[in-house]
């Protein structure tokens, strides 16, 4: 196969057959980076390695089903779509030590039990530190494959002399393709080591797992072009001093997207958690001030999530607005919100806003629920541990109503919630007779409703 050199622009994607200081086309200056490119041969084999020579129906095209492999995880499962696909890549990305490579590494290890063959390749690590990993995670390595190498070429070699099926290299940032000049990690050898993995993975039906270092903005480091070659893009979310950690799909090409697997990180590796919902609750039973539960949405089910706000004088000229979990943006524009059509200012007060558990809300049918926090902590309202508020917030005040609405109230019954405040547009009758529902339709109503069940305080905060 006989490869070539071109340099192209990381800007704007001119290719030159030439080194030159300046882009020819957009005139940025040292832009240019070099490419491996293949010599075009006349071939019947497409990209996915099947022999279509002309264009046909979509309609004549059988769509057939993959045989799914589960991953060892009903979680992992979950975000996946139901298992992994064979001939699919890849991506996850992850903070360094949030646990990507344990978390593979036990996955590679489960499907070795079940007769899979499955090949690590290491580019970071030695054998030696990979092999004391598994040993400290009391992990079967009888069936599992080792190859430290950061050759392309090799590693292709060595997958085909394997056989194996389930593949996983960690990292891409440490793979070099040897007709490349360019050091490893740089955006060419990251662009050109994943297409030739993925070429191969379609073409031998090897399902490729791909683990990517991740810049300071939290997105995958290298060229963008990398997470739109790959089948299925995650991330491993969580502080690496806390006990959770959070897998979230971003893209999938076999299932939904923004699915949410939640695992525990103990001494023997990562544990998946069978009711999430119970892991951003906190445990007090007692009626509290300024914390709210409500039902957020995360790909195919309801998760209960506690909002925690603590409202306080302010002793500085510029109040503070410390938000976890949240929009910043959107938070401003709720308190503008609540002033203007509650009748509440917090103006004059330090606003602290945490989501329990380290989850981010990335929807907004958490608006009302935040509102009504902020008001119970600025006036000392202790509010029922069996409230669940839900609603999306205009402009205007109006409550608007949010997707999968009767999902979210049949999982708020199943966790023994008995008050539930839901926007009108909502409305879903209920077999429940020990829940109420309180269907409102402004921000001033469900101040309203607020106030008949919570239980003030003799001195509040705001006078």
């Amino acid at each position: 196969m006989k490869i070539k050199k071109q340099y192209q622009c990381r800007d704007c994607g001119a290719v030159s057959g030439q080194w030159q200081g300046k882009c020819y086309a957009c005139g940025e200056w040292d832009t240019l980076e070099e490419r491996a490119v293949q010599k075009k041969v006349v071939s019947k084999h497409s990209y996915a390695g099947q022999s279509i020579q002309e264009a046909v129906l979509l309609e004549s095209v059988e769509a057939e089903t993959a045989a799914r492999i589960p991953s060892g995880w009903q979680e992992c499962d979950r975000v996946l779509g139901g298992g992994l696909v064979p001939g699919s890549v890849l991506l996850v990305g992850g903070d360094p030590g949030v646990g990507k490579s344990t978390l593979l590494l036990e996955m590679l290890c489960f499907l070795g039990k079940k007769k899979q063959k499955a090949l690590y390749v290491t580019g970071e690590e030695s054998a030696e530190q990979v092999a004391m990993r598994a040993e400290r995670m009391q992990l079967d390595r009888s069936q599992v494959w080792l190859f430290p190498a950061t050759d392309l070429a090799l590693i292709i070699e060595q997958i085909k002399q394997t056989q194996a099926k389930i593949v996983v290299v960690d990292s891409i940032q440490t793979m070099a393709c040897g007709e490349l000049s360019q050091a490893a990690g740089s955006v060419s050898q990251v662009r050109e080591c994943a297409m030739q993995l993925t070429q191969m993975a379609k073409q031998q039906q090897v399902t490729v797992v791909l683990v990517g270092h991740v810049t300071k903005d939290g997105n995958v480091a290298g060229p963008r072009v990398l997470e739109h070659m790959v089948d299925t893009v995650l991330y491993l979310e969580g502080e690496q001093t806390g006990r959770y950690r959070l897998l979230r799909a971003i893209k999938n090409r076999f299932g939904a997207v923004h699915e949410l697997g939640v695992f525990a990180m103990l001494e023997q590796g990562l544990k998946e958690v069978k009711h999430p919902s119970l892991l951003f609750l906190s445990k007090d039973a007692q009626a509290q001030s300024g914390s709210t539960i409500t039902s957020t949405w995360e790909g195919s089910r309801a998760l209960l999530v506690e909002l925690q706000t603590l409202v306080d004088e302010s002793y500085g000229q510029n109040p503070r607005r410390v938000v976890m979990g949240l929009d910043q943006q959107r938070v401003n524009m709720l308190l503008a919100i609540l002033h203007k059509h509650a009748k509440v200012a917090c103006h004059q007060y330090d606003i602290f806003i945490n989501v329990v558990g380290g989850l981010k809300i990335q929807e907004t049918s958490a608006d009302l629920a935040l509102c009504l926090a902020i008001f119970s902590s600025l006036t000392n309202m202790k509010l029922p541990r069996d409230l669940v508020v839900m609603g999306e917030l205009g402009l205007n005040g109006e409550v608007r109503p949010i997707q999968q609405g009767q999902a979210r109230v049949q999982a708020a019954l199943q966790h023994g919630i008995k008050h539930i405040i839901l926007p009108a547009g909502n409305k879903v009758p209920t077999k429940n007779q020990d829940a109420k529902i309180y269907f409102v339709k402004t921000i001033a109503e469900a101040k309203s409703v607020l106030l008949q069940l919570g239980e003030r305080e003799q001195q509040p905060v705001s006078q």
